[in-house]
């Protein structure tokens, strides 16, 4: 969705329209359940997270801002609601939590008509990928999945512009590591499927 049509849907949704809360709703339920499933898998949690979302949304709504992206904006609250969420859960079933969820995992999905090859280095890419620290797992995500800007991850993962780049530095850096130059190349170039 075009971000001029986000801001006119965001501004309709704030003077209180039904209808254009339900849009966003329904045109974010999905991608953010995508992205919230890199989190954790447990889909009662991510569920429950994004209702969370969406009626603090249409509760505060005459106190909400105008957000230069409507989608970073909605990326960045389900994000910090989930972790809240995660550690909550995690203290009531006795693990030892860090400060960042390690559940983060990134899937590549392959086509049904890949070679062999190919499903095998797919395969291999989704093992690499989600051996990574979970917030190196994110931001190639955010950056190659979701094809956000540095400042739109920055502001989304709660860091600055250049950790953004150091961070993003860092994990292609561990990818070219266990892939070698050639492959994170070709990997890099196919990041429509990741």
């Amino acid at each position: 969705m075009r971000n001029e049509a986000n801001s006119a849907l965001w501004s309709s949704f704030k003077q209180g329209n039904w209808d254009a809360y339900a849009s966003l709703y329904n045109n974010y339920y999905g991608p953010l359940n995508n992205y919230g499933y890199k989190f954790t898998r447990n889909s009662k949690l991510i569920e429950d997270a994004i209702h969370d979302l969406f009626v603090r949304l249409w509760i505060t709504r005459s106190n909400l801002g105008d957000p230069a992206s409507v989608k970073n904006y909605l990326y960045k609250s389900l994000r910090n609601t989930l972790i809240r969420k995660i550690k909550t859960e995690e203290k009531y079933t006795g693990i030892d939590t860090e400060d960042y969820p390690s559940g983060f995992e990134v899937s590549y999905n392959s086509q049904a008509d890949l070679a062999i090859e190919e499903k095998e280095f797919s395969g291999k890419v989704k093992n690499i990928i989600n051996s990574l620290p979970p917030r190196q797992k994110e931001i190639i995500y955010l950056r190659f999945y979701e094809g956000l800007s540095y400042d739109e991850i920055a502001d989304i993962m709660g860091i600055g512009i250049n950790s953004a780049y150091k961070l993003l530095y860092k994990a292609l850096e561990n990818l070219q590591q266990t892939l070698g130059p050639s492959a994170l190349l070709c990997l890099l170039t196919g990041f429509t499927h990741f």
